[in-house]
């Protein structure tokens, strides 16, 4: 994906999303608010994703625009630190560990294939997300998740799974997919 917010924007973004989950904690962030910049009312979808020590720790957010980049991120913050249903509530003796990750979507497009084998050769592990989709089951994986499943076949079998499928499911019953990419900003590991 091409680069649509700088370095400093993301800097920005970054400092808003901890101040956001500090408020929502009830402590004061020592870091003073950023400068509204006017980029940051452009139209993306954003995923905020949280790691304590490399580990997930919570990761929301959605595939279309909801609003402005700067107010997809406030809201996937709160989402990614109290909601994610797979933890439990971010505590504030946390937060001082949390590394935040956020991810500025293009827009998904279908990747047409004609089985799983041509899926394997088009898909570019590193670059793309995907979204699989198969009846009411959906899923999706940030680029970023092929660092831990740099297999395709891996890839897409935890991606099924993710979705409720069998981890055969992108093989044996053609399912929806799409491909997105994204500009990511993260914070240094603390």
């Amino acid at each position: 994906m091409d680069s649509v917010l700088t370095e400093e924007q993301g800097r920005s973004l970054l400092q808003t999303a901890r101040q956001t989950i500090a408020g929502g904690l009830g402590v004061v962030a020592e870091e003073n608010s950023p400068v509204h910049d006017t980029a940051l009312d452009a139209q993306y979808a954003t995923f905020v994703t949280l790691k304590i020590n490399g580990a997930l720790r919570g990761c929301i957010g959605n595939l279309v625009p909801v609003g402005s980049v700067l107010d997809g991120v406030k809201r996937n913050a709160v989402h990614a630190a109290f909601n994610d249903s797979r933890f439990p509530a971010l505590t504030d003796a946390e937060l001082a560990n949390v590394q935040i990750d956020i991810s500025v979507l293009s827009q998904p497009r279908p990747l047409e294939y004609r089985d799983g084998d041509d899926l394997l050769e088009k898909l570019r592990p590193g670059r793309d997300g995907v979204i699989l989709k198969l009846g009411g089951a959906s899923a999706t994986f940030l680029p970023q998740v092929w660092e831990q499943l740099p297999v395709p076949e891996n890839f897409l079998g935890h991606l099924c799974q993710k979705a409720g499928l069998t981890a055969t499911a992108w093989r044996e019953s053609h399912p929806e997919i799409e491909i997105y990419q994204v500009q990511c900003f993260a914070e240094e590991q603390r």
